[in-house]
């Protein structure tokens, strides 16, 4: 979805390269998917830890405010969008407003009575903006009856959470309204800094910041905001029953991925990543398979997945944090097998990629490369590793991975010793400026 948000404005004269604001754990995950694109962004800038959207926004438009005549939009990667030609045109007539200073918010024409969403109210039109209104007012999520009356009065449209400004009045409507929330970000960009491909934003002036949507910091207090109304099949993919409705069925209404075997089974989104995944006798069902964890779920709790998520964190656990596959700037990891004394591991090292020079103080490794040629430093002598030849790295030697090839190179590891942390590693040399 991050990728097809990028690439539905690929060809417009008018787009700079994007600027991506995420969390600091999805850093190299981004990464991959922009290099997989051949996008070289602006900037990405990294959260300590989530603020919710008027901070984040806020360090984005900082980034921009030394450009002339720049304007941001601002686009959630979550959301799908069909009319790509409709889609465009809102965006176009939005600069016009944007330009003369609107706040401007994309409102969606609904097409049913939708109580999951914001709602937004058109006012008057805006002088030389076509298709541009005044916000008459922001509503809540609403109930089904107050929905259908939305419907059917015409002025109504879903809060797509898509907008359109300057840099310079958004931060100037920011310090306005929520001037915390301003400093903070400002501070927090002010004393950031760059690594490697990342600006990380200084973590203590992130985290003084009170966390608060664009929405309520702004848009529902500022006298500039304006809306575009459109119809551009969009859908704020923000549960797997979403993903059911935008995604192509089977006769029986299936949404189906991966291994998947069905049989009687209805209006159901199987998803299967790692495994075959069986499904007999059932309808209405959101069942995803993961390396991970498997969910199953009704399509009407879909959402109640966040209840999973909050009895993770509850019982300190990791499944909502550490995934099986971990990214690194160098490629990936993931864990195989885990027991007591041992750990197996795939590991994935890109063309040119490098491992730093390292020891481990309670664990032994042993190699065995699968595809592709390793280069292996090992107490201050390489040797080249081919296809099925292994090598053992004891406790306490200095040692590197590097792939000097142009294909990758995939590896397994063995871990074995008295304690297998990640943290377990004592750097000498890194090419991506880890400590």
């Amino acid at each position: 979805m991050l990728q097809e948000t990028l690439k539905r404005l690929s060809g417009w004269a008018t787009i700079d390269a994007p600027i991506v604001v995420c969390g600091n754990e999805h850093r190299f995950l981004v990464a991959e998917q922009l290099r997989e694109l051949n996008i070289s962004p602006k900037s990405i800038i990294l959260e300590p830890l989530g603020r919710n959207t008027a901070p984040a926004i806020a360090v984005a438009a900082l980034a921009l405010a030394a450009e002339e005549n720049a304007l941001i939009l601002v686009l959630p990667s979550d959301h799908v969008i069909i009319n790509i030609d409709a889609f465009e045109k809102a965006v176009s007539h939005a600069a016009v407003a944007a330009e003369a200073g609107h706040l401007v918010t994309f409102g969606i024409l609904p097409n049913s009575p939708e109580t999951g969403y914001g709602y937004i109210q058109s006012g008057a039109s805006l002088n030389n903006a076509e298709g541009c209104f005044a916000v008459n007012r922001f509503v809540e999520k609403p109930d089904l009856k107050t929905a259908e009356g939305y419907l059917q009065s015409g002025d109504f449209f879903w809060n797509s959470g898509m907008f359109l400004f300057k840099p310079d009045v958004y931060l100037a409507e920011l310090e306005k309204f929520k001037p915390r929330i301003h400093r903070q970000a400002k501070l927090a960009y002010d004393n950031s800094f760059q690594d490697l491909d990342f600006c990380r934003l200084d973590e203590e002036a992130f985290a003084e910041s009170p966390s608060d949507s664009i929405d309520y910091a702004v848009m529902e207090q500022t006298e500039l905001a304006a809306v575009v109304p459109v119809d551009m099949g969009w859908n704020d993919v923000g549960s797997w029953t979403a993903l059911w409705d935008v995604q192509s069925k089977d006769g029986n209404g299936n949404s189906l991925r991966g291994d998947v075997i069905v049989e009687q089974v209805q209006n159901s989104l199987v998803r299967a990543e790692s495994r075959v995944v069986a499904a007999i006798g059932i309808k209405d069902l959101i069942i995803v398979e993961t390396p991970d964890a498997v969910l199953v779920a009704h399509k009407d709790n879909s959402q109640d997945v966040k209840k999973v998520v909050d009895y993770l964190k509850r019982h300190e656990r990791s499944e909502h944090q550490t995934h099986i596959r971990v990214y690194r700037p160098w490629g990936w990891y993931e864990r195989i097998d885990l027991g007591e004394r041992f750990q197996v591991k795939r590991i994935m090292v890109k063309p040119g990629g490098k491992l730093s020079l390292q020891l481990h103080r309670q664990r032994a490794e042993h190699w065995v490369v699968v595809s592709g040629t390793a280069l292996v430093t090992r107490d201050g002598k390489t040797e080249e590793l081919a296809e099925n030849q292994s090598t053992y790295i004891p406790v306490g030697v200095k040692h590197r991975l590097e792939n000097a090839s142009a294909l990758p190179l995939h590896l397994i590891e063995v871990q074995s010793g008295s304690y297998l942390g990640e943290d377990d590693i004592v750097r000498f040399e890194d090419s991506y400026g880890r400590s």
